[in-house]
């Protein structure tokens, strides 16, 4: 069954004329865990509005090996180098929890940006609330241990579906986080024991989400607050 596009925050937030224009030019895909949706350096033909799939940004450096820079949900969209004038980007967007999303093409954004309207503010705010994700994750991945970021991490994935469970291994959280799966595991196995998830064959239930906030580090926080300001649902 396919989700409506106004579950997509931006789609959502529209006033009814922006609103009229974008809806025609929407089509709904599939994201499956795993997929990439743009490569590094590639000119990106398509913007997505997630609606309830999450899309991970990675960096991906010489030698293959990767981390996560930010994650975009159903309050944002993937694509922003599209109207930011870029055009490319030097990260990888990999579908981190399957789901749907709708899509729209990239020329068609550009000039709705040039348009300078509500929709370009809108845009903006996003960007910002975006930016202030990607510097407090370097800034998390810096100072704070595994443990502290894997309960971010799950926190702002959960913050973006309408479930308490997420299916991914640990060698893809591992991937995520720029690390080692056996530190994920072990960290893991902390949250475990400690009554706040259960894991088990690549499925993560949160049992105990106020637990598992007094765990997190600042960052969530921080975050959550940026995105709240910019972006009030």
């Amino acid at each position: 069954m396919t989700t409506s596009p106004r579950q997509n925050y931006l789609l959502g937030a529209m006033p009814e004329a922006e609103w009229a224009r974008f809806a025609p030019h929407l089509t709904p895909v599939v994201l499956h865990l795993g997929d990439v949706i743009y490569e590094s350096g590639t000119e990106q033909p398509h913007v997505y509005f997630p609606t309830d799939s999450i899309v991970s940004l990675l960096y991906v450096m010489e030698d293959g090996s990767s981390a996560e820079i930010a994650i975009v949900g159903n309050e944002g969209l993937v694509g922003i180098s599209l109207f930011m004038g870029g055009g490319t980007t030097p990260s990888r967007a990999v579908v981190q929890s399957a789901g749907q999303a709708f899509r729209m093409r990239a020329q068609f954004i550009r000039d709705e940006f040039i348009l300078a309207g509500r929709v370009q503010q809108l845009f903006l705010r996003y960007t910002q609330a975006l930016l202030t994700q990607m510097g407090q994750t370097a800034v998390c991945n810096r100072h704070h241990t595994l443990e502290q970021q894997l309960c971010r991490w799950l926190l702002m994935s959960l913050d973006r579906l309408s479930s308490n469970e997420l299916t991914m291994t640990q060698e893809l959280i591992a991937n995520m986080l720029g690390v080692r799966r056996e530190g994920v595991t072990e960290a893991a196995g902390k949250l475990q024991r400690a009554g706040v998830i259960e894991y088990h064959r690549g499925r993560i239930r949160v049992l105990d989400r106020p637990r598992l906030e007094s765990m997190a580090c600042e960052c969530y926080d921080v975050v959550s607050k940026e995105f709240a300001r910019l972006l009030p649902r």
